[in-house]
């Protein structure tokens, strides 16, 4: 069974997720009646499954227990720093439940999508609430966007890089290629000049003149300035950083 989480609308062809799963019908007080005791079920093969790891000795996490509608089949989701060998796990509970089993090895962003929490804005994670697949996030994306390279303040309750990094991506991205660079020389309504600071998202540039009749630091709109020399690339000592941070992406 499953929950309808938003109306019917058209969407383009390259947006759809295959595979589409097919809608049997509307749930009855029936099938409601066996999705509640599905859900006891699990709680209980949870517990079950919990000790036999103790049992085994083995290094996992055991985050959800799942039961098949039709309890055809129960599926382990777990997490774990490596592969693990869990063959004598899966006979023993097995001989339990005398029904299929399944362990399936998920990641952390996984596990954040299956427990739910509140994220640092005060709202449901996003990959609970209303993702339905992860998108790739770059230590880039938060550089671009001239956000503080601090681990706490970029990951997410998953421990890695938050997923609404990338909703304003492309619009950085489009800022950066218009914008010009700290220390491009650019010409002014004023005359000639150097950027010493930019704001992308107000499309702003603080430039310092240098000319016989002005000296002064002016602030100009992207739109009345021209690039005269682009800035010459330098060392960055962030690089180092980025570097160390991109186990983030994972």
């Amino acid at each position: 069974c499953g929950e309808v989480v938003s109306t019917a609308k058209q969407i383009n062809d390259d947006e759809v997720i295959a595979p589409l799963k097919k809608v049997m019908r509307k749930a009855t007080e029936e099938d409601l009646i066996q999705l509640e005791e599905n859900r006891k079920r699990s709680e209980e093969a949870f517990s079950i499954c919990l000790e036999k790891i103790q049992k085994h000795d083995l290094e996992m996490k055991l985050i959800d227990v799942e039961y098949t509608f039709d309890n055809n089949k129960i599926m382990f989701y777990f997490t774990a720093d490596g592969r693990v060998d869990f063959r004598e796990l899966v006979k023993d509970l097995a001989s339990v439940f005398r029904t299929r089993i399944e362990l399936r090895q998920i990641g952390v962003r996984d596990e954040a999508k299956m427990l739910g929490g509140i994220g640092a804005c005060g709202r449901s994670l996003c990959c609970n609430s209303h993702l339905s697949e992860f998108h790739p996030v770059s230590i880039k994306m938060a550089k671009e966007q001239s956000l503080s390279l601090n681990p706490t303040k970029i990951s997410g309750s998953c421990g890695r890089l938050m997923c609404c990094l990338k909703y304003e991506q492309d619009t950085y991205e489009y800022l950066l290629k218009k914008t010009p660079k700290i220390d491009a020389v650019v010409q002014t309504p004023n005359g000639q000049g150097v950027v010493v600071q930019v704001s992308l998202l107000k499309e702003m540039v603080r430039v310092k003149l240098d000319n016989e009749q002005n000296t002064d630091i002016v602030d100009y709109s992207v739109k009345d300035v021209r690039v005269v020399k682009d800035a010459e690339k330098k060392a960055d000592p962030e690089d180092k950083v980025l570097e160390e941070l991109k186990v983030l992406e994972d």
